[in-house]
């Protein structure tokens, strides 16, 4: 497993907008290039970070060189709309070595 880490600074007000933005733009990310899907995070600095895990580095290098464009130019335009800042880079690619995450949620029971 493969994951790419990316962030953004949205502007005051338009937060909800760029999450609603985000959740669509990842189904169509899944559908279009096979991510296996992202995790939105908010760090103490403001920064929206998502964390979106694939198969391998080829498939996401593949939708990475493609833009990542997806057939829903309403989506596209809202998400860009709600960024104030982001980086041109990913913020981390890493490959998954262990992966102990409860994902079905039945740790400790």
């Amino acid at each position: 497993m493969f994951v790419a880490a990316y962030w953004w600074r949205v502007h005051p007000g338009k937060e909800e907008q760029f999450r609603t933005a985000w959740r669509r733009g990842t189904e169509l990310i899944q559908e279009r290039y096979g991510s296996l899907g992202s995790r939105l995070h908010r760090d103490k600095q403001e920064r929206f970070i998502g964390v979106a895990e694939w198969p391998d580095e080829d498939t996401w290098r593949a939708a990475f060189d493609q833009k990542m464009v997806y057939d829903d130019p309403d989506t596209r335009a809202a998400f860009v709309d709600a960024i104030a800042e982001a980086a041109d880079e990913p913020l981390l690619l890493m490959e998954v070595t262990d992966d102990l995450l409860d994902r079905d949620g039945d740790a400790g029971r």
